[in-house]
């Protein structure tokens, strides 16, 4: 009967697997037990013992002529042993199982949208192969990407952990490497440089005490410490930390390869003593040359998303005009495609304020330059006819109609005259809109959308026309201008999420109704989903949801 194999978890080496097939059960015959010694004895047939067969064994050698039992194989001392084809069947099992996990850990991390969720996935990945609990990664290429700013990701490592990991102190000029094997006297083409050399970590970065000992850059060996209690080439603090943490061993190894160079070092910590067998360290370096790839490719779109985003930060005002009789608060969170949201506020004659905010279609550097373009005309169209927000906007889309007739923006403009609470109003707002959603109205007794009247986007008609709507905010009341994003970003239909925003504008403490700054981060709490604050590090659900802009503009009237 066949025994079933234990089955192999993450490409680790299972357990020696039992013999495949049972011995043959002792005849009850007594003249079957003995044998003269010439096989001329009862029972005896002359092919029962192989020639040159070895003492204690019975039958014939594996895949033997004219043998019935030649597919059992030889059995020795009441065990049978496995053939040569179970063996090779044995064999390629576990390459297949190490494939199947490869592909599966790789498919997972080719999954990751963002640099810090492709970290945690090399650190889970990792563990699972080198069968080890806790671990942490570095990045800090020598130049390009990344340079300047280390990034580091621990697994099962807290703040305090990290901190006492930081206390350890640089390795010797020569520090402790694999075992040499090179004859005494000759000079050992491994021996590492200075802490500082090239290809190994500065100290500028504090976790790069654990990679000391790494070779440098061309050599992506791993280094393992076995049993750090008694690593004499360790320094003590480094052993005290250890014992601290609770970690007994550790295997570290470069994020490094051809294209991408070495960008940081990735290390993982055993409970007790340990290190890795051959079989888990080939394949934590088949991951590794994949995922240094991936990491290299999120740092290049870092850098990329970070150039856009102070791009966009520079075309947006650098701070609110003061007006009297009014506050303003704003909250700005980009995505990290780029998008082409905007807002203004900019004082104009006669004590009148101008407030705007919008959003142009597409995304990326060329949808950031276009907002740009659109923000700085609208500007110049409100300083000459601000009074007259229609006028405003068909001016505004003339233009882009002329000059960019492939896009398409939406907008709203308001002309706001405070009058300081005079007589218990808070003032006289004139507005209009293309395409854009309708702003809120917060006070102690109401909380409203301000209805406008439908109009289509800037660019997608020969001739936009739209009506424009006068309202009168009271004293203490709050005009809220919001992006489209921000309702994008909840994940609910249009119309739930035009209901979650009015019962979080209704929500608002009576304590925070005459801070603008507070309404618009109470608004931001209550709209967005738990974990995603509008900083465009969020991850997306495939519709685009958690990728773009967030707008948040409050007018507090006096």
């Amino acid at each position: 009967m066949t025994t079933p194999r234990s089955s192999k978890v993450a490409g680790i080496n299972p357990p020696l697997s039992a013999p495949s097939q049972t011995p043959p059960p002792a005849s009850a015959t007594p003249s079957d037990d003995t044998a003269a010694p010439d096989g001329s004895g009862p029972g005896s047939s002359a092919g029962s013992l192989a020639p040159d067969a070895p003492a204690g064994v019975s039958g014939s050698a594996p895949g033997f002529a004219g043998d019935p039992d030649a597919a059992h194989g030889p059995s020795a001392a009441g065990l049978t042993l496995p053939t040569a084809d179970a063996l090779v069947r044995d064999r390629l099992a576990g390459w297949v199982s190490d494939l199947t996990t490869l592909q599966e850990l790789t498919e997972r991390l080719a999954r990751t949208g963002t640099l810090d969720a492709a970290l945690h996935e090399v650190l889970n990945a990792g563990s699972s192969l080198v069968g080890a609990r806790r671990g942490l990664v570095t990045l800090q290429p020598a130049d390009g990407p990344g340079h300047d700013r280390p990034t580091t990701v621990g697994l099962g490592l807290g703040r305090a952990d990290l901190g006492h990991i930081e206390t350890i102190p640089h390795a010797s000029p020569v520090p402790r490497r694999q075992e040499s094997r090179t004859p005494a006297g000759t000079p050992d083409p491994d021996a590492p440089g200075p802490a500082d050399s090239p290809g190994s970590y500065s100290s500028s970065n504090p976790y790069g005490r654990l990679f000391d000992d790494l070779p440098p850059a061309g050599d992506r060996t791993g280094i393992a410490h076995p049993d750090i209690a008694d690593d004499a080439s360790l320094s003590s603090r480094h052993r005290e930390v250890a014992a601290r943490l609770g970690y007994g061993a550790s295997y570290a190894v470069p994020l490094e390869s051809e294209a991408a160079g070495r960008i940081g070092a990735a290390v993982w910590l055993y409970d007790e003593p340990a290190e890795p067998s051959d079989r888990q360290r080939h394949l934590i370096a088949l991951y590794r040359d994949y995922a240094t790839e991936h990491l290299a490719r999120h740092l290049e779109l870092a850098e990329a998303r970070e150039a856009v985003t102070t791009l966009r930060e520079e075309l947006l005002p650098r701070r609110l005009p003061r007006v009297p009789g009014v506050r303003l608060a704003v909250r700005h969170r980009s995505g990290p495609r780029g998008g082409g949201d905007w807002y203004d506020a900019l004082p104009l004659p006669e004590g009148a304020l101008g407030l705007a905010v919008g959003g142009v279609s597409g995304t990326g550097p060329g949808a950031v330059a276009a907002m740009g373009r659109l923000r700085a005309s609208l500007r110049a169209y409100a300083v000459m006819e601000g009074e007259d927000p229609v006028a405003v906007l068909s001016d505004l889309e003339l233009l882009l109609r002329l000059t960019e007739p492939a896009r398409t923006a939406t907008a709203l403009f308001a002309y706001c005259e405070p009058s300081a609470g005079a007589g218990g109003r808070g003032g006289k707002v004139v507005l209009a809109g293309a395409g854009h959603c309708p702003p809120l109205i917060i006070g102690e007794r109401r909380a409203e959308y301000v209805e406008t009247s439908l109009s289509a986007p800037l660019g997608m008609l020969a001739c936009w026309e739209a009506p424009s709507v006068e309202l009168e905010p009271g004293s203490g009341e709050t005009l809220l201008f919001y992006s489209d994003g921000l309702l994008h970003r909840t994940g609910d239909r249009m119309d739930r999420a035009f209901a979650r925003l009015h019962k979080a504008a209704a929500g608002v403490p009576r304590a925070a109704l005459r801070d603008p700054e507070a309404i618009v981060d109470h608004v931001l709490r209550a709209v967005l989903p738990a974990g995603d604050e509008g900083d465009g590090h969020g991850e997306s659900d495939g519709r685009g949801e958690g990728c773009e802009d967030v707008v948040l503009l409050a007018a507090h009237f006096e």
